[in-house]
């Protein structure tokens, strides 16, 4: 019988401690110390294979193989476009998101499709195969390729993979695994982790991409060490508002690709299905114009995408004015009022200002701070912005307008919906003009405020 050692785990970053402490060492959160009893064999790391095989000695960079990594296609082209072209075989990826939001069903719906093109294996921790297989059915995935297997230690679920020579392993989800060398419950820190160590060495050394799927804590981020995410080779997260039919899926993490990059989804009963023109879900189409909102560009990842952003001003009910913003920083949107009131000479004060970026869509780029202006200064007016009209810029605390990554793109996505008119700063004028747009480059705000009515 293996010998057990009881250590002190962290449940919020998986950090070990000999002794209890009422604060984490590591990451300062307080009462996170559970006790936990650990095999003392596990910690030898005798039975661990490397990570690569024949790694035994030190190479020179050039010579290293040239030759990129094959990439299969998952049948999702929004899906394939966050992975960076597809899935690179021998690669990691951690799918996580808010419970429905569809990460099983998006796997699902991709393993079907890789399953044609090479063998994968779907492992569910939390459900039966009866119940994976009327889901598939809900979702019209009648698959005679795609093989199941409802199991939850891990060393059976890589003899399994390598048995059947799956070339794609799916794992729904982390959370729900186990390894026989922790002494501890499934969904613990240490589990968590070895599990999805044991996931990344299989990886590494057979050269089977691994899908994962990891649950979310209140915070919105992936529950377990926060190690995790780094161990893996590409992180994912679905984004949603709540009620909303529309999903995103944003790479925060790609080693093989762009981070940052984004795949828009709609939710049907059919399961997820690709939005091919984002910019028009993320447009209002409004009968006649109105006042308090303005359109911009945003980029996301290497897509250009034309966004709305609203702005709602009316008399503060309190003593003091709120500052809201939803999809954009609170305290940005605060400093963005006050350059407006500097060097726009609108003020706000006792006024509450709401603002808004439709679809639910986040967006953390500086771009969109002329926008924001310009919808507030719209709803202060009670005037609609001019017609058919784009801007995007960042504003400086001096009141300059300052130039953004990719303006021509941004403007030539403008030009290809449809908009005859956009307001950018100066240093984002297009050397060559743009067919059916008007470009006006502007150098400080209150230039920006004359032009956009």
């Amino acid at each position: 019988m293996a010998k057990t050692k009881e250590i002190f785990v962290c449940e919020q970053c998986g950090n070990e401690s000999l002794q209890w402490q009422g604060i984490c060492p590591s990451c300062g959160a307080a009462d996170t110390l559970k006790r936990m009893s650990i095999s003392r064999s596990s910690r030898t790391g005798a039975e661990r294979r490397p990570l690569a095989a024949g790694s035994e000695r030190p190479r020179r960079l050039v010579e290293v193989s040239e030759a990129s990594e094959p990439r299969i296609a998952t049948g999702l082209q929004e899906f394939d476009r966050v992975l960076g072209g597809g899935l690179v075989l021998g690669s990691v990826t951690l799918l996580g998101g808010d419970p429905g939001i569809g990460k099983s069903t998006v796997l699902l719906q991709a393993g079907d499709a890789l399953s044609r093109a090479t063998p994968t294996l779907y492992v569910t921790g939390e459900e039966s195969l009866q119940q994976v297989s009327l889901r598939a059915r809900r979702l019209e995935v009648v698959s005679e390729t795609l093989q199941l297997l409802a199991e939850t230690n891990v060393e059976t679920i890589l003899g399994h993979a390598q048995q059947s020579g799956a070339r794609v392993l799916v794992i729904d989800s982390i959370q729900t695994m186990f390894v026989n060398d922790v002494d501890s419950s499934p969904g613990s820190a240490s589990q968590v982790r070895e599990a999805a160590a044991a996931l990344v060495r299989f990886a590494k050394s057979s050269g089977v991409s691994v899908l994962i799927i990891g649950h979310v804590t209140k915070e919105g981020v992936i529950a377990g060490p926060r190690i995790l995410e780094h161990m893996v080779d590409t992180v994912l997260y679905f984004e949603s508002d709540a009620g909303s039919r529309f999903r995103l899926v944003r790479a925060v993490k790609n080693r093989f690709g762009a981070a940052n990059e984004v795949g828009v989804f709609a939710m049907t009963e059919q399961g997820l299905r690709e939005v091919k023109n984002p910019s028009a879900i993320f447009l209002s189409q409004h009968p006649q114009p109105v006042a308090g909102s303005a359109v911009m560009v945003a980029r996301e990842g290497s897509r250009p995408m034309l966004i709305e952003v609203q702005s709602l001003t009316d008399e503060a009910q309190g003593m003091n004015p709120r500052r809201v913003a939803v999809g954009l920083e609170a305290n940005r949107l605060a400093l963005l009022l006050a350059v407006l009131h500097r060097h726009g000479g609108v003020s706000t004060a006792g006024r509450d200002v709401f603002l808004n970026v439709v679809g639910g869509v986040r967006i953390s780029e500086t771009a969109a701070d002329l926008p924001a202006v310009l919808a507030s200064v719209s709803s202060v007016r009670d005037q609609p912005l001019a017609p058919r009209l784009v801007c995007f810029g960042e504003l400086g605390l001096a009141g300059e307008v300052r130039p953004v990554p990719y303006g021509e793109e941004r403007l030539r996505e403008a030009a290809k919906h449809g908009f005859e008119r956009a307001i950018v700063p100066e240093a984002n004028k297009p050397r060559r003009e743009i067919e059916g747009l008007e470009v006006i480059g502007v150098e400080r705000l209150d230039e920006a405020l004359r032009n956009a009515f």
